[in-house]
């Protein structure tokens, strides 16, 4: 089975009540992206978009092939290992690691490795993958990189 021919990745945090420095100084970087519900963010394509909830997002550019394991490697990259802090931040705005996989034919594929399926467990996440395939063209890549919490 062939890789998934390109992949890009997002950790997010999303909540009604949700104060964006705070996941910032608990997990130790800056996001990308960072909203309060209400508040006014512009898409990559300049849409401005109101928020209908808190987002705090980190996204990784896009990988080419497809590599969710090097995504999310580089998202947990120089955050904190304070695993309990994780938790409690997943538990209370609905936090995970949401990944686009473009397809560049009808049968691509990939494996997360123990490792990732680890690193993405102890901190108390969800996984959620949106698989694009060959003939849905590359016009849509805002969810997957910055869009709304809707999982």
């Amino acid at each position: 089975m062939p890789t998934v021919r390109k992949s890009v990745a997002s950790l997010r945090f999303g909540g009604d009540d949700l104060d964006p420095d705070e996941i910032s100084d608990a997990l130790g970087k800056k996001p990308t992206l960072a909203v309060r519900k209400g508040g006014v963010w512009i898409t990559p394509k300049g849409r401005e978009i109101v928020a209908s909830s808190g987002l705090w997002l980190m996204r990784t550019s896009e990988a080419m092939p497809g590599d969710i394991d090097q995504h999310i490697a580089a998202l947990f990259e120089e955050l904190t290992e304070d695993f309990p802090k994780w938790r409690s931040l997943a538990e209370r705005y609905d936090g995970n690691i949401f990944a686009g996989l473009f397809l560049g034919s009808s049968n691509e594929g990939l494996s997360l490795s123990a490792p990732t399926l680890t690193a993405i467990g102890m901190r108390g996440l969800q996984l959620g993958l949106d698989i694009y395939a060959a003939s849905d063209g590359e016009s849509d890549t805002e969810a997957p990189a910055g869009g709304p919490m809707s999982r």
